[in-house]
């Protein structure tokens, strides 16, 4: 007979190797080529101590000329907070008691709200990897009436996201928290809200739309990475804390390849991984088939397919902004996590747990982690490329 403790401990026996196992390696191939690591993990922090330079106790001398003066590593410290990833299921007790008597639609049941969570989290996860740590995903351009927000983009946007608003310097819009996305127009690039009408002009031009409760707590992902703002608590002030960045009207292997030596030359590592929007490898297909070019596939961790570039691959990635190419050593970047991918348990060991005044038992798994590049001189950025 299936019972609360029988899906506790089908919970932890069976799903969660496999839920982990997908969400290290199935969000997208960025992810599935970075290490993760518990190394460096002080408290609640990532404190990485990062080499830079030469050391410079090192030259050439006369036979009986005196020895190199020691001069050790160069040395900085970054510093961040490990930030908190969740995801959530629930199952109401009615569906576990439909099921009592019969395990196959107890195990359909479970298997379709992990399915969800799965397709939830890696959705989320590959676009941290692409954000700055905001969680912002769009830019309010005007409040045209109630509860119908017009926006900057809808790249990022689907129906059933549960979204806050902030002001454009960061502050909370109290009425405007919490609101689920019920229905995307395409055409005039607005969404319709649910919730209490928003006055008038609440939602201002400049305001920033975030997922729920994520505002400033997000993964430090490739767009605070190219940013001009201080990164891991430490300032730009060093050569080895400039990514390449580069404006590129249209794609050309003569401005990828000179971008890759640039790169190269700077930071002495070695360029390994291509990133860019769909558009972009269009242009990137157009490009060589005006050419009689064929471009080869490689085959990469988790049974992703790429376009290559002189063998390094080229994936494309949903998240990736538009006419964009990102250029990494994904040897210095590492997922510094306080542990691997687990539930929540209470203190009698429990994963299940009833929501209090509803008949309704909720699940969460927990990960903490942040994002860290070693090297930020050692990844570039093409931007601007027309898309095709």
């Amino acid at each position: 007979m299936v019972t609360l403790q029988t899906a506790d401990n089908a919970l932890k026996s069976f799903y969660l190797d496999a839920v982990a196992e997908s969400l290290n390696t199935k969000v997208s191939p960025f992810l599935a080529t970075i290490e993760r690591t518990s190394s460096d993990v002080v408290g609640k922090d990532v404190k990485k101590n990062v080499r830079y330079g030469v050391n410079g106790g090192v030259g050439a001398g006369s036979e009986a000329g005196d020895l190199p003066a020691s001069a050790g590593n160069l040395y900085v410290q970054f510093t961040a907070p490990l930030k908190n990833l969740y995801g959530t299921i629930e199952i109401s007790d009615k569906a576990i008691r439909a099921s009592a008597n019969n395990e196959g639609a107890f195990v359909n049941l479970l298997n379709d709200e992990m399915q969800g969570l799965i397709k939830g989290a890696k959705y989320n996860f590959s676009r941290m990897l692409f954000g700055d740590g905001t969680g912002k995903i769009a830019t309010v351009v005007s409040q045209p009436t109630a509860n119908i927000i017009k926006l900057d983009s809808l790249k990022n946007i689907h129906e059933g996201m549960v979204v806050d608003f902030y002001t454009e310097t960061g502050e909370m819009i109290s009425q405007a928290q919490a609101r689920k996305i019920v229905y995307i127009d395409d055409l005039d690039e607005t969404v319709t809200v649910d919730g209490p009408l928003l006055p008038a002009s609440t939602v201002g031009p400049g305001s920033q739309m975030c997922i729920q409760g994520s505002f400033g707590v997000e993964i430090t992902g490739l767009s605070a990475l190219f940013g001009d703002n201080a990164i891991y608590g430490t300032a730009r002030d060093k050569e080895f804390m400039k990514p390449y960045k580069e404006s590129c009207s249209t794609f050309s292997e003569l401005a990828v390849q000179t971008a890759i030596d640039a790169i190269e030359e700077k930071s002495g590592g070695k360029v390994n991984f291509i990133i860019c929007s769909w558009g972009v490898r269009r242009a990137i297909l157009e490009y060589y088939q005006t050419r009689g070019v064929v471009l080869p596939t490689v085959e990469l961790e988790g049974g992703y397919k790429a376009l290559s570039f002189q063998g390094i691959p080229i994936v494309v990635d949903r998240f990736c902004p538009t006419g964009t190419m990102y250029l990494l050593n994904t040897d210095d970047f590492k997922l510094h996590q306080l542990c691997d991918w687990q539930w929540l348990e209470g203190e009698d060991g429990k994963i299940l747990k009833q929501i209090p005044g509803k008949p309704v038992y909720t699940a969460t798994l927990v990960k903490y982690a942040e994002l860290i590049c070693s090297c930020p001189a050692g990844q570039g950025m093409l931007y601007g490329i027309t898309e095709k």
